[in-house]
């Protein structure tokens, strides 16, 4: 026994292509925020190509759901912190949890090699193949049990050149991209020769070159300071009844000392901790005092609605609407609020709830049981601005953000509450997800936080200016608005859609017939 164990083990440490998998999917991590190296990428995704040449469709599924496995382990690792810390699960029992989200979102990856390999044997059509079922597999994964679209591959070129690309293709775009520059890679080293890379390097840069003419979105004529707030309130202390005063008096005055000049503030995502009806002569002295002060507050703010027992996470408008208006505006349940639409998972519903609930604390968190916003609702209207809202998780669906996104959207603006992740790269991801929806639309991103990163991001020049994480400040900072259209605004995954479809249906069409003649062949000739 002792003797075939230690055989295994020796096999497995001479195992190459099994370290190539997870090697190349753990290291994948250091191409997204914060580390930012993001050439990383195509070099882990030839890797993930190089694990997957098998021979059989089951060998290349085995290493292909390595390749995710090591891919999501490490990068969302910071899922753990808020299982850990406020999750109330001893630690055995967290990493179980997460090892199994971890296998669950390697499926997807793990199905687009397989299929590939299942329809050709070619490794050049392979490439090509793979990066199409990549994103009907990524689509699928940001579908599939509420969907989960974190740490696509296109995301890791946010800050790369590649990101001229966002606005005409997306990040799912980008995704294809990332595929099919990791898999020439990886044939160029395979097959010795630099004639797949000349090729799509001459495709890109052509593409790169074309897309100014394409390009109608420029600098508007008007420039607007905003004040955005970052209260830093303990997570463990946010829900504490005892705390909901010192919490809202600390918002208001931080926003009260810089008032003036200020055309717009913006508090997180649940900044005030009450209940909404319950908060109505605060809410009333907030919407006066910005009235008076020429400005216009958005703040996120529970509302929980007595005669239906529905909660909703809202987003509400204090102040101004318009420019011209002298008065404040705030009325309880007026059409002027953003309810979330996308809730996330365990923390704002619990699915089969009466099962998981008495479990652990996980499944039982405060503010756990919201009632879901419609999908499609108004641009919220704040001192003649028109914002485009999403709240913390909703950022990552892109389709979602689009579908609310219009022609006069003034600002792409998003809340949030990362304290669950602690000093984690979490919060570092999220912004850079954000900043991904900034350059599919081409307008400016504001975004507001409870603990970090809060800033804002021009997505034409490229720049950034934030607040340090885990501090209470203010941050107030011009944006330039920004006009015209971008084609993923008009269009969004369409173009992608017909590329993969084509793509799919082709080399499953001449896969048939190829296995049809062969099939012919055999029997009559």
């Amino acid at each position: 026994m002792a003797t075939k164990i230690k055989t295994k083990l020796v096999a497995l440490r001479a195992n190459k292509t099994l370290w190539a998998a997870l090697f190349g999917g753990g290291l994948l991590t250091f191409a997204y925020s914060p580390f930012g190296l993001w050439p990383l990428a195509f070099f882990c995704i030839a890797t993930g190509f190089y694990a997957t040449k098998q021979p059989s469709v089951k060998s290349t599924f085995r290493y292909g759901w390595l390749f995710g496995f090591a891919w999501f382990a490490a990068g969302i690792s910071w899922v753990h912190v808020s299982i850990a810390e406020f999750g109330g699960m001893p630690l055995f029992f967290s990493l179980l949890l997460m090892a199994a989200l971890s296998g669950y979102l390697a499926l997807f990856p793990a199905f687009a090699f397989a299929t590939a390999k299942s329809i050709t044997q070619n490794e050049s059509q392979r490439v090509v193949l793979t990066a199409a079922l990549m994103f009907t597999f990524e689509w699928l994964r940001g579908k599939l049990l509420t969907g989960f679209p974190w740490l696509s591959f296109g995301y890791t070129q946010t800050d790369s050149p590649l990101n001229v690309f966002a606005p005409v293709i997306g990040e799912v775009g980008l995704t294809v991209l990332c595929t099919l520059v990791g898999g020439v890679l990886y044939l160029t080293v395979s097959l010795k020769s630099f004639k797949p890379s000349l090729i799509l390097v001459s495709l890109t840069v052509c593409g790169a070159l074309l897309i100014p003419s394409f390009n109608t979105t420029h600098y508007g004529e008007k420039t607007i300071k905003t004040l955005l707030v970052q209260g830093n309130i303990q997570q463990s202390l946010k829900w504490e009844p005892e705390h909901f005063w010192p919490t809202m008096k600390l918002y208001r005055d931080m926003t009260r000392l810089k008032w003036n000049g200020v055309d717009l503030v913006v508090w997180p995502e649940a900044a005030i901790p009450e209940i909404e009806e319950n908060a109505i002569p605060y809410l009333q002295s907030v919407d006066a005092a910005a009235a008076f002060n020429q400005t216009a507050v958005i703040t996120g703010i529970p509302d929980y609605q007595f005669d239906t027992r529905n909660v909703f996470n809202t987003l509400i408008v204090l102040g101004k609407r318009n420019a011209e208006d002298t008065q404040g505006q705030y009325v309880y349940l007026s059409k002027n609020r953003y309810q979330k639409h996308q809730l996330l998972p365990i923390g704002e519903f619990v699915p089969f709830e009466d099962w998981l609930r008495p479990i652990a604390p996980l499944f039982n968190l405060v503010m756990s049981s919201f009632t879901r916003g419609e999908e499609k609702q108004a641009n919220l209207q704040a001192n003649g601005l028109n914002v485009l809202p999403a709240i913390c998780y909703e950022i990552a669906f892109a389709e979602l953000v689009r579908g609310n996104y219009r022609a006069d959207s003034d600002l792409l603006f998003t809340v949030s509450n990362d304290a669950w992740f602690g000093h984690s790269h979490g919060p570092h991801q999220h912004m850079q997800i954000a900043r991904m929806r900034a350059l599919e639309l081409q307008r400016p991103l504001v975004r507001v936080t409870n603990n970090g990163i809060t800033g804002v991001y021009d997505p034409i020049s490229g720049q950034q200016t934030a607040l340090p994480q885990f501090v209470a400040d203010s941050l107030v900072t011009e944006v330039k608005l920004i006009r015209g259209n971008s084609l993923f605004s008009q269009y969004g995954n369409t173009p992608i859609w017909l590329f993969s479809i084509i793509i799919i249906v082709f080399f499953s069409v001449s896969h048939l017939t190829y296995r049809t003649k062969s099939k012919f062949e055999r029997n009559f000739l």
